[in-house]
């Protein structure tokens, strides 16, 4: 039987943010492998501290939530101040998880570098369902009747939000550590460090690959995305963390894009609209190039036939 999240604000809606965060707590004490076909900033962690730090972004959640309940803010309210919300609550992870792994640390150092949240549709609509229900949801965002929003939905969204906070968190730590020298001191001090990226090269060539993946994605994979109106999500699965494309409406998100993204959206409208053209002319010429074939290869054998016949006569 599929269950629904609950519309408005109820003790139904209660009992579901409870059941959410429960179920979600389980599954973060299992197997957090990276099996997506990307690199995570997280994969610097070995298994404890990855599920210590998205501990910590679980139970801050559930302050947040229960914080932002007590304000009694509107659905206007929430989207004006998201932000300046999510800001902060990204700071307040990254404290609490140096100092569950006893790291002194200088917040003017870690805070000098602020991180935009991509996928702000989806996390809005995230804190949306857990505070003022499904029919809270603006109805184009999600290709169902917001009214009959799946639990699994919501579901996803925490997950796929929480995973994404842990690898900015680390992208943070990271970044305002700078150097690589310092980089690894940090992590084998703190042993945190997923063994696989112990030594500098390794690191190094880590570090690089996320370079690397993260202008792949911002120029080419990330306009695919939104000119076929899809988003990718990372879950947790029985075998870890995995990717999923769910349908959302977000073409008003190419007014955002730079020259490079645009070029890439106009090459997708122009193959779209050439290729299958191109494809039928392609199928007709390919079937008259194979009718003459044919046709010529019959006479070939013909001509062969009538000179092997009148070469018996004589």
């Amino acid at each position: 039987m599929l269950n629904y999240w609950p519309n408005q604000i109820s003790i139904d809606l209660n009992n579901a943010i409870v059941e959410l965060f429960y179920e979600t707590e389980y599954k973060l004490s299992n197997n957090l492998f990276n099996n997506t076909a990307y690199y995570l900033y997280t994969d610097v962690l070995n298994q404890t501290n990855k599920n210590k730090l998205l501990i910590i972004i679980l139970k801050d959640l559930k302050r947040l939530i229960l914080n932002l309940i007590e304000l009694n803010l509107d659905k206007s309210n929430l989207k004006t101040l998201y932000k300046q919300i999510i800001q902060i609550f990204i700071e307040k992870v990254l404290l609490n998880f140096l100092s569950s792994i006893n790291y002194k640390y200088s917040k003017e150092l870690f805070f000098k570098i602020r991180y935009k949240y991509q996928d702000d549709i989806l996390n809005k609509a995230l804190f949306i369902y857990i505070i003022f229900g499904a029919s809270s949801i603006e109805k184009h965002i999600f290709l169902f009747n917001s009214r009959y929003t799946p639990y699994k939905h919501v579901q996803v969204l925490l997950e796929n939000f929480i995973i994404q906070t842990s690898n900015i968190v680390i992208q943070l730590i990271l970044q305002n550590i700078q150097t690589s020298s310092k980089i690894n001191y940090f992590l084998s001090k703190t042993l945190i460090c997923n063994k696989r990226y112990s030594s500098h090269k390794s690191f190094t060539v880590f570090i690089n690959n996320l370079k690397i993946q993260d202008f792949i994605n911002h120029y080419i994979y990330r306009p695919q995305l939104i000119y076929y109106e899809q988003e990718e999500i990372f879950l947790i699965s029985l075998t870890g963390i995995i990717t999923k494309n769910i349908s959302i409406t977000r073409l008003n998100e190419i007014q955002k894009f730079d020259l490079i993204q645009l070029i890439l959206i106009f090459w997708l409208e122009l193959r779209d609209i050439v290729i299958p053209k191109s494809e039928i002319a392609l199928i007709q010429f390919a079937k008259y190039i194979i009718f003459f074939l044919i046709h010529l290869i019959n006479n070939i054998i013909l001509i062969l036939i009538r000179v092997i016949i009148l070469y018996l006569n004589k």
